[in-house]
């Protein structure tokens, strides 16, 4: 496999040649957290620079593809989160992955008159991991098996965290809708 042996011999030719087949994927996905083109580019850039570190914490366990998906949301995450005073403009939240959420969680009777524009706002409110769960599930379409091989963790962790951030996102929606504000 191309990733042992990246790892076995820190070979950066053959990283460019793992760069090459995944470098548009992780780009797209940075472009959604970015505020243009030349941040996206640098925000892919640092992705592959920290993938090169850390290649040997992968364990296939899942296919490399998710693993490496959630190294890139969780980078431009944190990214995000360390750069909020610069007031970066988050495109991550489509109205499409918004509307995707309502449609896809369990029949929960909250999300079903949620207005896409306060959700957008609400889950902004939520911590960075919870949102990170609720938007590969329900934006990326990540099933609970392959949240569990990319976060490392049993799927009855999955579900429940998927169900405390729906749980803690219905609750700030609920009071974002009273005050008209964020608490």
């Amino acid at each position: 496999m191309l990733v042992e042996a990246i790892v076995k011999t820190n070979d950066t030719m053959l990283f460019e040649v793992l760069y090459d087949r995944y470098a548009t994927m992780v780009y797209n996905k940075c472009y959604g957290f970015a505020s243009g083109v030349d941040e996206a580019k640098d925000l892919t850039q640092d992705v592959f620079l920290r993938v090169f570190v850390k290649l040997a914490s992968f364990k296939g366990k899942s296919k490399f593809s998710t693993w490496l998906y959630a190294f890139t949301y969780n980078h431009c995450v944190n990214y995000v989160t360390r750069n909020t005073a610069k007031k970066v403009e988050k495109k991550s939240v489509s109205s499409d992955s918004i509307e995707n959420i309502g449609k896809n969680i369990d029949s929960t009777r909250e999300f079903d008159n949620m207005r896409v524009e306060k959700l957008k706002k609400v889950i902004e409110l939520i911590s960075p991991d919870e949102k990170m769960i609720l938007l590969l599930k329900y934006q990326d379409n990540l099933s609970i098996k392959e949240l569990s091989e990319a976060l490392d963790i049993g799927e009855s962790a999955v579900k429940m965290r998927l169900k405390r951030a729906k749980e803690k996102l219905v609750r700030k929606y609920e009071n974002y809708t009273k005050d008209g504000k964020s608490i």
